[in-house]
This record gives C-alpha cells, structure tokens and sequence, in this order.
C-alpha cells in the first residue's frame, strides 16, 4: 500500500506499524470497514496484483469490492470507487480488456480462436464490457471510451463472421448493434466522422437481422443525432428520425416509440413555420401519451423519462418563439438530470437554458449558466456539448465587451483550448 500511495502521489504519513494495525483491524473477527483513502489504496493493490490490470468479474479486485461489501460499504460508495478505479487507471494507461476480468477474457479469447465454441457466457462477457463503457460516459473523456470499446468491437465483427452456432446468432446480432451503435456515438464525439458512418451502417444491418424493428429504431435515433451535427441542414437527420419513427411503431417498445416521437418533434421544430409548430406539437403529444403507457418490463431497457421529453418540449418552444415556456421545461429537465451518465445530457439542456434566458432579455445569467456547460464539454471533450455550447456563446456577441462574457471567453479558451479563441467565438 506504501508503493501504491508513493506511486498515485498520496504517500501516506502513517508508519508502517500504524498501517499493519489498521490490516489487522480490517481483518480481525470483528473488522471494521477500511476508510476511503485506504480503500483507494487497495482498489488500486488488487485491480493490478501480479503486475497485470484486471477488474472484471472474478478478478481480485471484484474480491475486494465483494469484501468491502460484506463490511458495510454502500452500493454508492463501491459504485463511486469503481468509476475512481477506471479514471485513474486510464490516466496512467489500461490494459484494454482488463474491464473482462480474467475467466471472461479467456472464455472471449476461446472463442476468437474457434467460433463454434462460443456460448452464452461469451455473450454476458461483451453485453457487461458494453455495460461498463456506457456507464462511463460522462465520466470519462469520448476518447478513452473508445478505446475501452475497441476490442468488444472488433469481437462482435468477427464473432459474427465466424462460424457460431446457429441459436447464439439472435443474441451475438444483439448485442454487436449495441455495440456498433455506441461506438458509432462515440466515434462522432472524437470528431472520427468517417469510422462513425461506418459503425452506424453496421449497427443498422445488424440491428434489421435481429427480427424487432425497435431495435434498429434506436440506431436509426443515435445516427439521427449525429447527423443533426456533422451535416448542413436538417434533411438527412429528419429521414432518419422518419426511419425511426417507422421501426418504432412496428415494434414492441413503447419506450423507444416515445423517444422516437420526441425526436420527431426537435426535427420538425427546427424546420420553422407554422405548418412546422403543428406538426412538433403533434409529436410531442404522441411522446407524452407513449411515455404514459411505458411498462416496467419495456424490452429495449432505453432510457427515456419525463426528465428527458421535458427537454424536447424546452427545444420545440424556443424554436416556436416562446422562450418563457422554453426556460421553465429546461430547469425542470436540467434539476431533474442528476446521474453521472445523465451528465452531458444536462449540459446540453442548460446550454439551451441559457439560450431562453438571453431571449427573455437577460444576457449575463445566460453567460452564468454556461460556465458549467464549459466545464462538462472540457472533461467529456464531447463534440455535441461544445457545438451547443459555442453555439450559445455565438448569441451572446452583442456583449463581448462586458466583464462577465470576456470572463466566459476566457474560461472557454483555458479549458477548450486556442480553437476557442474570441475571434473563433464570434464566427462559430
């Protein structure tokens, strides 16, 4: 544990008696749960004992957790030292498959090297990788999202180029569009538009294999939503959506259905007119009355709650002109996005806050709001934060000279970088 604090820079001031009476006091017959520091410390002991990284199912540091479990430790606190776990380690470099832990990485490599001997435990393997990528988002930067995802990626490709049995295929389509899909997403947000096409393209075959449209529905929405940001105008994205919205009614997922329609309404709203406003109410209503019939048991396990539509119904006000009602739908969305994953999503919903809060004619909160938008498109070095978030500074040119928006400048350019530069600001 010496070594391990000496190497996070956290050398520790106890001596080495002091230490080796808190081990004992940990693994007495009435221990006592190790605090935080030394809980770090251990984590970081066990995820690399032997020299290699591995935190996976059946590794020694899912050992430990089960330990600090068994000694009080809450579900939250071991959730939070996982997610510390992964941070850290990927500053300092990460074994890409060490999220598999040792028994699935070996079952993963058995069947790379012969597909026929691949099993339902191969599929629990890549569907818990994709799992813990996910769930860092927001956490972690796009770019080391990526890279964790990379080898479940070119897993599924092979998988399903190799020869599996025949009753694993459903489950292997399934999950590699999962995969195909958040690598897509997250290929977009590094600004690898090229490698993002590719991605959704595979994700949307694979998906259409699968025999329930929905889940080619959800493709067809992440694609949409990338498109929105990486093409001029809203035409290719609005097909996308329509594809969507096709897929989403034809399948059994009244969750996906209700995002579908939402999406919907964004698209239409950003058309403009009157002819436009009718059409996004009209979507939204049906969004409403989907998410209002959504079961426990949905299939597609997509998250997609009031939190979530109330900021599409922020989006299609201001775009209708009513920012009163824009502003009230977006706090109520952004208060009410409060998990880590839900991070980058509530940035993008405040920047939008600050864009109806300079319509209602005060520019300054505006620039107040989007100083935590700086923050979150910094650490997740998200393309759609930025892009919202440059957007929203573009509004505020007729103030650049005030104090409070050349404070917003600077924040921008120390945590963006020189590409956000006032000039740069003032054309985005």
């Amino acid at each position: 544990m010496a070594d391990v604090a000496a190497r996070l820079g956290l050398p520790l001031d106890s001596s080495a008696a002091s230490v080796q009476r808190s081990v004992a006091r940990w693994e007495s017959a009435r221990p006592i749960l190790p605090s935080e520091r030394y809980q770090l410390l251990l984590a970081h002991h066990y995820a690399r004992n032997g020299g290699e990284t591995s935190f996976g199912p059946g590794s020694d540091f899912a050992e430990l957790l089960d330990a600090l479990r068994h000694l009080g430790a809450s579900e939250r606190a071991i959730g939070e030292l996982r997610r510390l776990l992964v941070r850290t380690l990927t500053d300092t470099g990460l074994d890409l498959l060490s999220l598999l832990g040792p028994q699935a990485g070996a079952a993963l490599a058995g069947a790379l090297a012969d597909p026929q001997r691949a099993d339902a435990m191969v599929l629990d393997v890549l569907r818990t990788a994709i799992s813990d990528v996910n769930r860092e988002v927001g956490s972690l930067p796009f770019v080391r999202l990526q890279l964790l995802l990379a080898p479940v990626v070119e897993s599924c490709r092979r998988l399903l180029d190799g020869d599996v049995p025949g009753p694993l295929l459903p489950g292997l389509r399934t999950v590699a569009a999962h995969a195909y899909t958040l690598a897509g997403r997250l290929a977009f947000e590094t600004r690898d538009d090229a490698t993002s096409r590719g991605l959704y393209a595979a994700a949307t075959e694979t998906a259409g294999c699968i025999g329930a449209p929905w889940h080619r529905a959800v493709v067809h929405m992440s694609h949409a939503l990338v498109t929105l940001y990486a093409t001029p105008g809203t035409e290719a994205a609005q097909c996308l959506v329509a594809a969507a919205v096709r897929d989403a009614r034809a399948g059994h997922s009244i969750t996906v259905r209700a995002r579908s329609h939402a999406l919907q309404a964004e698209l239409s709203a950003r058309g403009g007119g009157e002819r436009a406003e009718r059409q996004a109410r009209s979507a939204l209503a049906l969004a409403w009355y989907d998410l209002d019939r959504e079961r426990a048991d949905d299939p597609s396990g997509v998250s997609f709650t009031a939190a979530h539509l109330r900021g599409f119904e922020g989006v299609v006000a201001l775009y209708v002109g009513d920012a009163a009602t824009a502003h009230e739908e977006f706090v109520q969305s952004a208060s009410a996005l409060t998990q880590r994953r839900e991070r980058v999503q509530r940035s993008i919903v405040t920047s939008d806050q600050a864009l109806a809060q300079l319509r209602l004619g005060d520019p300054q909160s505006a620039a107040a709001l989007l100083h935590d938008c700086v923050d979150t498109a910094s650490a997740s070095g998200g393309r759609v934060a930025t892009i919202r978030l440059r957007r929203a500074r573009r509004e505020l040119r007729p103030w650049r000279r005030e104090e409070w928006a050349a404070a917003l400048d600077d924040h921008m350019i120390e945590s963006l970088g020189g590409g956000a530069g006032r000039a740069d600001l003032g054309s985005a």
